[in-house]
């Protein structure tokens, strides 16, 4: 609750930004259909029009202002036009529609939920070798970092193919690519986590004889715990920019990323907004659930 505010906040000041870009974005159609209707524009050529600045333009014609946020197909949907096709797409429509969100966003769920558990466990095991293997941290932790100067953009497509001609389709290729995103965080988190014991503490176990397999889960383990659940919270929203990604150059129309490519195939600007709200939300309550999970674990491990 303390957050709240702030968050509240952050949110109105976002929507606020968004209303006021609205105008500026979509002037110049709005003022092309205005004229076509028998308006009176400021200046009357279109060639005029089309040189002159979008702030301008508002600024001349400010009656044309309330039409700028009800246009059928604009550069720029008012927060209000969103909403309205998240209620129509979400509400209205039954789930098992082609045309409804929630549809299309299982897609996505299930294939960033599978990339996740991939990803966190492939993070998770490099991490341990790593930390307990010299030769792996000097040959591993590199590649896993100059794996993630690689565009997502330009290996989605790759990976896509190559798994489509060994007979991989739908879910495991966006999977594959959500793990790829998202073991990374995993991997960076848990090295910290595991090697945040001081030296004292490592001493204290040695003068009581513990074997390594018992520092681990006594005391690196433990310790991690709280990095962990950070990386998790990062792991998870990359993974679903994974899933929407990989639903791209797979060409499909369904999944979130698939909703995207047709309304950019068919200018429905706002039909690819209310994905893209939707997508945040989505992300949103992943990320909350990951941390109601974090605060029980650490208050049941006395970490919290």
């Amino acid at each position: 609750m303390r957050t709240a505010g702030p968050v509240l906040v952050v949110v109105a000041a976002i929507f606020a930004i968004w209303y006021a870009a609205v105008p500026v974005m979509n002037i110049k159609e709005t003022l092309t259909g205005l004229e076509r209707a028998g308006a009176q524009v400021t200046p009357d050529s279109p060639m005029a029009r089309r040189d002159a600045g979008h702030l301008g333009l508002v600024l001349q014609n400010s009656f044309a202002i309330p039409a700028t946020y009800a246009q059928d197909r604009p550069r720029l949907p008012a927060p209000h036009q969103v909403v309205l096709d998240l209620w129509d797409t979400t509400v209205e429509k039954k789930v098992t529609s082609k045309r409804s969100l929630v549809y299309h966003g299982w897609i996505t769920l299930s294939a960033t939920l599978l990339g996740f558990v991939i990803g966190t466990g492939a993070g998770i095991l490099l991490a341990v070798g790593i930390v307990y293997s010299r030769a792996m941290d000097m040959s591993v932790m590199p590649w896993a970092i100059a794996s993630q100067t690689i565009p997502i953009l330009a290996i989605a497509p790759m990976i896509i193919v190559v798994l489509n001609s060994v007979g991989l389709q739908g879910l495991v290729p966006k999977a594959i690519i959500s793990a790829y995103l998202s073991f990374f965080p995993v991997v960076v988190g848990m090295v910290k986590g595991l090697r945040a014991p001081d030296a004292m503490q490592m001493d204290l176990l040695r003068t009581y004889n513990a074997s390594r397999t018992q520092a681990f889960w006594k005391l690196r383990l433990p310790a991690s715990m709280p990095y962990l659940f950070a990386s998790l919270k990062i792991g998870v929203a990359a993974s679903l920019v994974g899933a929407i990604v990989a639903e791209l150059p797979a060409g499909g129309a369904t999944g979130l990323g698939g909703r995207m490519l047709t309304g950019s195939y068919y200018g429905q600007m706002v039909q690819i907004w209310s994905a893209l709200v939707f997508a945040a939300i989505l992300a949103a309550g992943l990320v909350l659930i990951i941390g109601v999970i974090q605060r029980g674990t650490l208050k049941r491990m006395g970490l919290a």
